[in-house]
């Protein structure tokens, strides 16, 4: 369906809106998906929270002016789906990896992360990326693994006295 010029500036200020505070974005040809596929993963990226939307590459390349997002507008060719991650970087790539596994008409093109724009074979980078509570994880053991170590290092000498005292006692009352 057509869209009118004001329609057309609401799209437009709806993805630069969207752009301006997108942590990623991959964007992957579509073509062959049916509508019930193309459901599926509209209703698996809601979930996840990434903003999924098919829009014309003019009316992308517009939106894109002024953001981040800026570098991917020269790399905009044929009907593209737009996956922009909300709240998490990796979402959109792992959305749009896990959805191709299944559906081979999903064929991933553009990846931009932090204002640079990287080939459909850094998806799997993407994708691979902790989620926040994975990230805080693993700073959480990092921050906890100096005190264990100490812990460890201080008790030593102890624990080896009291060996060594066993040992002896065991040795004293064999003989």
């Amino acid at each position: 369906m057509a869209l009118n010029l004001e329609q057309k500036k609401e799209v437009v200020a709806e993805l630069s809106e969207v752009a301006s505070s997108a942590l990623s974005l991959v964007a992957a040809k579509y073509d062959g998906l049916t509508v019930a596929q193309l459901t599926a993963l509209r209703a698996k990226a809601r979930k996840d929270g990434v903003y999924l939307r098919v829009v014309k590459n003019t009316l992308v390349r517009r939106a894109v002016q002024g953001t981040s997002y800026e570098c991917i507008s020269d790399a905009l060719k044929g009907p593209l789906l737009y996956a922009f991650s909300k709240e998490d970087p990796g979402a959109a790539g792992r959305l749009v990896k896990d959805f191709a596994k299944t559906n081979d008409k999903l064929v991933p093109k553009i990846v931009a992360v932090g204002g640079k724009l990287y080939g459909a074979n850094e998806l799997d980078r993407l994708a691979s990326l902790p989620t926040r509570e994975q990230a805080l994880s693993m700073l959480l053991g990092c921050l906890v693994q100096p005190a264990t170590m100490l812990v460890r290092v201080l008790s030593e000498p102890a624990a080896s006295l009291a060996r060594a005292v066993r040992a002896v006692g065991e040795q004293k009352q064999a003989a």
